[in-house]
């Protein structure tokens, strides 16, 4: 299958609702339609994780991140400029995503993915894409394809054939909360 041709599966799974496997920037992970309400609640489902505990969503631009956070902060801006590892930052009051995806204080990670596969999905579905490690809540994250568990592989609708053979684990990102008032507080 080609790149193209797997993107465009991938892209029409998540318009219909679906939940997909998925290469990124950092750990392989579960994705969907971030505004699509139901579809977040599947990849909690999967997981077996509880609501309150929010997960992030990756955009291809700042100007995607623009469209989710109305006034991002400077400091945020400084941070995604400086940063030379993938790097997920948590902002105040996100909008134009389903609201089952906000942590309990009404924050959001998000991260802009420079990663060919992920960041094509963001660019395509015109969206932000949910974007969470491939693994059941409370167990090992998987950093490649193969020692990700079969309950998580048979619980998507579509599985990413992009990157699948490599052997080398990512990091996850590194992860920042960058409060409306510019106070900044390292998390990972």
């Amino acid at each position: 299958m080609t790149f193209q041709e797997d993107i465009n599966k991938a892209v029409e799974c998540l318009r219909n609702g679906g939940i997909i496997l998925y290469p990124t920037d950092t750990v392989w992970g579960i994705g969907c339609d971030a505004t699509n309400a139901e579809a977040v609640r599947k990849i909690y489902d999967l997981k077996r994780r509880a609501e309150s505990k929010s997960m992030l969503v990756l955009v291809d631009s700042e100007g995607a991140l623009d469209r989710i956070v109305d006034d991002v902060p400077e400091v945020a801006w400084q941070l995604i400029e400086a940063a030379v590892d993938p790097l997920t930052i948590i902002y105040d009051h996100p909008h134009n995503v389903a609201g089952n995806l906000l942590a309990p204080d009404g924050s959001l990670g998000i991260r802009i993915t420079g990663e060919r596969y992920s960041q094509e999905l963001c660019r395509r579905l015109r969206r932000p894409l949910v974007s969470t490690s491939a693994n059941i809540s409370g167990e090992k994250t998987s950093g490649i394809f193969n020692d990700i568990s079969d309950d998580i592989k048979n619980g998507v609708d579509y599985i990413a054939s992009y990157r699948r053979d490599e052997n080398s684990a990512p990091s996850p990102s590194n992860i920042i909360k960058v409060s409306d008032g510019g106070l900044i507080k390292v998390i990972r």
